[in-house]
């Protein structure tokens, strides 16, 4: 589950500039740095991959972030704790990944089976990730 699954327009976030600074502009970091707490004004897809937020800061200005970039609060200005159930799901695939073990095929029939193949495919691609 995305931060985002549970953002709305008008919810409190705090911005994390240490993520974000080096694509500001100073008036922006300063506003941040008076007040890093802004308003979600807006969604935006960011670059086809994903969905960024714009946010009204605390100087009046707009400035879109990304969605790691922020935090979102809950009514008493709490961070709500991100879920990382899709880095766990993907750490269990990994796992699974390099558990998987291939033997070298010497007859042809054994070749041709897509199913060899796929593993070998699989195996050959693990040191990758």
């Amino acid at each position: 589950m995305s931060i985002l699954d549970n953002a709305q327009i008008g919810n409190l976030v705090q911005v994390n500039l240490e993520l974000s600074k080096d694509r500001l502009t100073k008036e922006i970091i300063d506003a941040i740095n008076l007040s890093s707490v802004g308003k979600i004004s807006d969604f935006r897809i960011t670059d086809g991959k994903g969905i960024g937020v714009v946010l009204q800061l605390s100087n009046g200005k707009e400035q879109w972030f990304f969605e790691d970039e922020i935090d979102l609060l809950d009514e008493n200005g709490n961070v709500i704790k991100k879920n990382n159930n899709i880095k766990e799901n993907n750490n269990l695939v990994l796992e699974i990944i390099k558990g998987l073990k291939y033997e070298n095929k010497n007859k042809v029939s054994e070749l041709l089976n897509p199913i060899n193949f796929f593993l070998w495919l699989t195996v050959s691609f693990k040191d990758i990730f």
